[in-house]
């Protein structure tokens, strides 16, 4: 007997083995094995709601002012509205190193100087801000744009001299934090975080640029608002993990151990130094 029919009958007899260790209700496979199939997993976003609100006290803090200006609204008779609110509410060196008024960190990222500055820096909250809310959740996007906002304060503080207002400080924060983001999930999301990395630096980069070459920029904020952002998009940024005990597998959010405690830690340096920088005036 040749070779081949030792084969064919050696094959039958595998054949007829796994026949017999099979239930009943199985059939016999009739060709190869099926590839396994792509499983969608649903990826778990939040509402976007804290950015919508400072959206609107943005609009609100410029809105109200010029319209009260524009039918004759004057403080002490001379003083339109909106230049009383730049007055008291602007960064401003000398009125926090001498007057100790330390909340202008605070009402400068709600002001601006005229309806384009607005209008960028709406759209940009518009367009990053919910991307980010949506990723991080509520609190730690509230968390990201207020101390962004309060880096990019201390470091126009310390650097610049001139009077600044906007969110511009706290925009680049989003910037950072979502370029924090795509760096931890990239193992998750794969050609997604690499392309939305591409988008975010060259965003970045080109920002960066008109800062530098366009006057009355204040690029020390946008720098400082983006690495504070960037520090704190990844100590707050998600970790996300495939659950695959349940059907079909979920994605998990996981968090930085003490991101919390780190971020509290960010706050009490942004403060100490306010306290200890002097500033140029």
């Amino acid at each position: 007997m040749s070779n081949d029919t030792h084969d064919t009958d050696y094959q039958r007899i595998l054949r007829n083995l796994e026949a017999a260790g099979r239930a009943p209700e199985e059939p016999a496979p009739a060709g190869p094995e099926p590839s396994p199939a792509a499983v969608q997993v649903r990826f778990p976003l939040f509402t976007p709601w804290v950015a919508r609100v400072l959206l609107t006290i943005n609009i609100i803090v410029f809105v109200v002012p010029s319209f009260l200006d524009v039918i004759g609204v004057r403080i002490a008779g001379t003083v339109s509205v909106y230049d009383f609110l730049l007055i008291w509410g602007a960064k401003d060196n000398a009125a926090i190193f001498v007057g100790g008024q330390y909340y202008r960190f605070l009402t400068a990222m709600f002001l601006h100087g005229g309806l384009a500055h607005l209008f960028f820096n709406s759209f940009a909250l518009y367009s990053l801000g919910f991307e980010t809310e949506r990723l991080f959740g509520a609190q730690r996007f509230l968390a990201i744009y207020m101390l962004a906002g309060l880096g990019g304060g201390v470091a126009s503080y310390a650097l610049n001299p001139n009077p600044s207002v906007g969110a511009s400080g706290a925009i680049f924060g989003l910037i950072g934090a979502l370029i924090a983001f795509y760096l931890v999930a990239r193992r998750v999301l794969g050609g997604i975080a690499r392309q939305q990395l591409g988008s975010l630096i060259f965003i970045t980069l080109i920002n960066l640029a008109l800062g530098f070459t366009t006057p009355y920029i204040d690029n020390n904020a946008h720098i400082g608002g983006l690495l504070t952002g960037t520090l704190l998009g990844w100590l707050l940024a998600p970790r996300f993990a495939l659950d695959m005990q349940s059907y079909p597998p979920t994605l998990v959010r996981l968090s930085l151990r003490r991101g919390w405690m780190l971020t509290l830690a960010v706050l009490v340096a942004l403060v100490a130094l306010i306290a200890i920088i002097a500033p140029p005036i």
